[in-house]
């Protein structure tokens, strides 16, 4: 696979909010820097720290396209989830900024000029982050394997969890820009027309503590990311349904199924009929790895069988009765 061919694997959504808030990062500075707004500052700083964080995380999700290698033959999936980690420093970074921004302006608050500027700037931002924000939210109902026919909104806030660490980054730190948008807005509005100079700070205060629960919301799930999550339950119940719809499955004995990047690692073992011949299993075994990598969401099978041992290890509603026991 070619360089260009890997960076087109890549997150599309980062890649375009990477572009995206670099723009909006530069005409925000560049009014801000006119009108002296506390507001539009922290606007400015919001997206300058988007873009660095989607520019890195969009960096990553090529790397985890890798192919695994001879040194590392479980493959680059958790690189995504590193990168992840770095933007969480820089939009923790950011959000201390913006807060002591705001701080400084409510305790000391100053008049701010080009109101006719800092509009049109934030329309434009309201607009371009709108629709990264729609354009992640389609990636999350497409990754989550939900049905097109659904509404968008919807599915986007109910599978942001089934989502793949670049698109979950994505889809937090737009909500938040769109909704940070919208209160410098009304940070404008109060100081300019309504003379509540202090809505200038305190504004500017709230869009920083929503980038720093964007960057806590983040952390963590990229924390356990790396640590190594199980799968959602949707879609261990799939790949259990998968073993199980064979004829010759009788039960399954163990499985583990463990999340990398939005990819999934399965091992376990099942249980076969009695009376099999060996060749008989092998193909079984081989049959059924095979089935299971035909989805597109797993990596990689490492498969055991054994033959019926009369005891029920697995129940229809996928709970593991009988839990093998790991020595301490």
């Amino acid at each position: 696979m070619s360089i260009i061919e890997k960076v087109r694997k890549g997150n599309t959504s980062s890649g375009i909010a990477a572009l995206g808030n670099a723009f909006l990062a530069g005409i925000k500075g560049i009014a801000a820097a006119f009108s002296g707004n506390g507001s539009m500052f922290a606007s400015s700083m919001h997206s300058l720290a988007d873009a660095v964080n989607q520019g890195f995380v969009f960096f990553g999700s090529v790397l985890a396209e890798f192919p695994p290698s001879k040194r590392f033959p479980s493959g680059f999936g958790r690189v995504i989830n590193i990168f992840c980690m770095v933007a969480v420093i820089v939009v923790t970074v950011m959000a201390y900024e913006t807060i002591l921004k705001g701080w400084h302006l409510f305790q000391d608050p100053e008049e701010s000029d080009g109101l006719l500027l800092n509009f049109i700037v934030l329309l434009a931002s309201l607009i371009i982050d709108g629709l990264i924000l729609f354009k992640a939210m389609r990636e999350i109902r497409s990754e989550s394997k939900t049905d097109e026919s659904s509404n968008v909104i919807t599915a986007a806030f109910k599978n942001v969890r089934k989502a793949s660490p670049a698109t979950r980054l994505v889809f937090y730190e737009d909500l938040v820009a769109t909704s940070g948008a919208l209160l410098a807005m009304v940070g404008i509005v109060l100081s300019q027309f309504f003379g509540i100079l202090q809505a200038d700070g305190l504004i500017s205060m709230l869009i920083g503590c929503l980038m720093l629960f964007v960057a806590f919301r983040v952390g963590y799930d990229n924390m356990i990311g790396l640590i190594g999550v199980s799968a959602p339950a949707e879609v261990q119940n799939k790949i259990t349904t998968i073993l199980l719809d064979h004829e010759d499955v009788v039960d399954i004995h163990r499985i583990r199924i463990v999340q990398e990047g939005r990819l999934y690692h399965v091992e376990g073992t099942v249980e076969l009929k009695k009376g099999l011949s060996l060749a008989k299993a092998d193909d079984i075994k081989f049959e059924l790895s095979d089935t299971l990598l035909r989805q597109s969401e797993v990596a990689d099978v490492l498969l055991g069988i054994i033959e019926d041992d009369g005891e029920k290890s697995w129940e229809e509603n996928g709970k593991q009765r009988n839990i093998p026991k790991t020595d301490e």
